[in-house]
């Protein structure tokens, strides 16, 4: 089941909003928990950290930025 344009933009929201500022703090918190690693690996790591959050989420992000496609086109209105 795909979902709607509106689901997505809301579902994106969410992720940006609640999901992604806990996994922040998580994996922050993760990474002070362990021994300090050396800087390019520690580097390395954040870098990891910091893509692999949107990987599951790349459908919901596809096209959010864009028009909605399910909406119907308005007639533009031209001043004459």
């Amino acid at each position: 089941m795909s979902l709607s344009y509106k689901a997505r933009r809301r579902l994106a929201l969410f992720l940006l909003l609640v999901w992604l500022p806990l996994y922040v703090v998580a994996a922050v918190t993760i990474m002070g928990m362990i021994d300090r690693l050396p800087l390019l690996l520690e580097l390395a790591v954040y870098i990891l950290l910091g893509v692999l959050w949107a990987v599951p989420f790349k459908p919901v992000f596809m096209g959010v930025g864009k028009a909605d496609p399910d909406a119907e086109e308005q007639p533009s209105e031209t001043a004459e």
